[in-house]
């Protein structure tokens, strides 16, 4: 598995994981329980989705047309 995209919190990792569901990618969202962690950890840039090296370069062009289709504010 290999990273493909590192999200600013968990609500966007999983809407950003159902949407290259769509495209048929299969993916798995790491670290979306460090988010609660008390102390010194900071509240965001521990969510990863990771996909399968075979599916990389896909979801990387799928990710930039979700990101061209939905700019951040």
């Amino acid at each position: 598995m290999r990273t493909v995209y590192e999200a600013s919190n968990s609500i966007e990792a999983h809407i950003l994981q159902g949407f290259l569901m769509q495209e048929g990618i299969a993916t798995q969202v790491v670290g979306a329980y460090l988010q609660g962690g008390m102390g010194e950890l900071p509240a965001q840039g521990f969510v990863r989705l990771l996909v399968g090296e075979d599916d990389y370069e896909r979801a990387r062009a799928a990710i930039a047309r979700w990101e061209a289709a939905s700019p951040l504010p």
